[in-house]
């Protein structure tokens, strides 16, 4: 149960600043009360206009502590109801000054374990808001029939034991099938490797595939999740531009790399495709080097107009590309199933590593959603799913269109969960800090560049949003804007 906070704040916790800037003595109070417990998880804080009397400063300095410590992911705004302490903070709990003393110093660790502290990735989560990058639209899952094939499976005994690491076996022809038909893989049952997360298979693709120091190239802008997980691995990740037909390797002047990450289908976060020109000298820039392609399918079974298109690692039979895929876009995040299909000569390498790493996936939910693709489900859902997000996109650019002309373009997307709107003015950053206080889940373009971003963009994600809940939050927007 939530309480509401009134004058705490003046009681400042031994060891935080009384110097400096005023918004940033308030955000380490804030913070320092958060870390030491004594405003829990789910406490309510007061209006920034109370807190700013109760302190003595204008609103402005609270606002902008506030916007910091949501961007953080210690505070969360909820519309209508308030400002409150995250339900999961991003760091352990304690007094600030017991809790940095208790991080472990890094001669402590191993050198992977300092890079992997170093890298400090968020911790997620937190539930999904307005705009949401990579969320699909749960609301929408198909659940009472889902939970009838999880109640049918859960009577087997067999599936309380442990199971093979590389995956249950009708998932695994399961995903071989689908493949084949809808996305142009090339690949046999024994091919596909059943995963917990997209994240777990680039984990295992640099443990088995390449050594520190290795050269990786990732898509600039890019996911950043893949430069923190190879970083971690000890791997020297370099940024390739993208241009209006994808990755342009011709361009970088890295050293050969021994790694190739790209989302050719629909690049992230630009939704650019790549060019079939630029595909076919990829694949043979990759032989004369080789090299690796990593082809991360992420979301392009939501294709709007036409066909969804072929996956690139159909072009050269899957010899140099290794195809991550994830269920988490195409039924939900909480399954935690995923696949890499690899070449026939890597699987007992891979398969040998994952079993090293977390044995198997849960053979319980693996036979449930093999069952769901069987049985007709997943392609029907696919269809729904397609139909339900075209509309909420064209929802979210109707709202644009009315509230925000002149301050943010989005461009309509043939593929994908989310649109990459151009800012007019403004610092992108700045604005998304804002819109975290106010419930509003927007990420800038400059969090997806390793180097120097000349762009100023932000990324919104529609498909966990319902159309009377995208109006709201886009006038939200808007409002913050001017």
């Amino acid at each position: 149960m939530s309480r509401r906070l009134r004058g705490e704040l003046l009681a400042l916790p031994a060891g935080t600043p009384q110097s400096g800037p005023l918004h940033r003595q308030v955000y380490a109070h804030i913070r320092a009360a958060i870390l030491s417990g004594r405003f829990a998880p789910g406490t309510r804080l007061p209006a920034t206009r109370t807190l700013a009397a109760e302190l003595g400063v204008a609103r402005n300095t609270v606002l902008t502590a506030f916007e910091q410590l949501a961007a953080e992911g210690y505070l969360q705004a909820r519309v209508g109801s308030g400002t409150f302490v995250a339900g999961e903070l991003p760091g352990p709990l304690g007094a600030t000054a017991r809790v940095d003393a208790a991080v472990p110093a890094p001669a402590a660790l191993s050198q992977r374990g300092a890079r992997l502290l170093a890298l400090r990735p968020p911790l997620g989560g937190t539930p999904a808001r307005a705009f949401a990058v990579g969320v699909p639209a749960t609301d929408a899952f198909p659940l009472a029939l889902w939970q009838r094939l999880l109640a049918a499976r859960g009577r087997e005994r067999g599936l309380l034991d442990y199971a093979a690491a590389q995956g249950h076996a009708p998932l695994r022809i399961a995903i071989a099938r689908h493949l084949t038909a809808a996305r142009g893989v090339v690949c046999a049952p024994e091919q596909v490797i059943v995963l917990a997360a997209t994240q777990q298979g680039l984990d295992l693709i640099a443990r088995v595939l390449a050594d520190s120091g290795d050269v990786a190239w990732l898509e600039e802008p890019g996911y950043r999740s893949v430069c923190q997980a190879w970083r971690g691995q000890g791997l020297r990740v370099e940024p390739v531009a993208v241009d209006a037909e994808g990755l342009n390797w011709q361009a970088a002047t890295h050293p050969p790399p021994r790694l190739i990450y790209v989302t050719p289908s629909h690049q992230f976060p630009s939704g650019v495709v790549m060019s079939l020109p630029r595909r076919l000298a990829l694949l043979e820039r990759a032989v004369q080097d080789g090299a690796w392609i990593v082809e991360d399918d992420y979301d392009s079974e939501f294709r709007y107009a036409g066909r969804p298109l072929a996956a690139l690692q159909g072009l050269d039979g899957g010899q140099r590309v290794l195809y991550l895929g994830t269920f988490a876009k195409s039924l939900f995040p909480g399954l935690r199933l995923a696949w890499l299909v690899v070449p026939p000569a890597l699987v007992e390498a891979f398969v040998v590593a994952r079993r090293l790493l977390d044995y198997h996936s849960p053979p319980l939910l693996q036979a449930v959603t093999a069952d769901f693709i069987d049985q007709g489900h997943f392609a029907a859902h696919i269809r729904r799913m397609r139909g339900l997000y075209a509309e909420r996109q064209a929802a979210l650019l109707e709202a644009a269109r009315r509230e925000l002309a002149g301050a943010i373009e989005l461009t309509p997307a043939d593929t994908g969960l989310h649109l990459l709107g151009r800012l007019q003015h403004g610092r992108a950053r700045h604005l998304s800090a804002r819109a975290a206080v106010a419930g509003i889940a927007l990420q800038a373009l400059d969090e997806f560049h390793i180097g120097p971003c000349r762009r100023e963009g932000l990324l919104f994600g529609y498909a966990a949003t319902p159309p009377e809940a995208m109006h709201s939050a886009v006038q939200q927007l808007a409002a913050l804007i001017d």
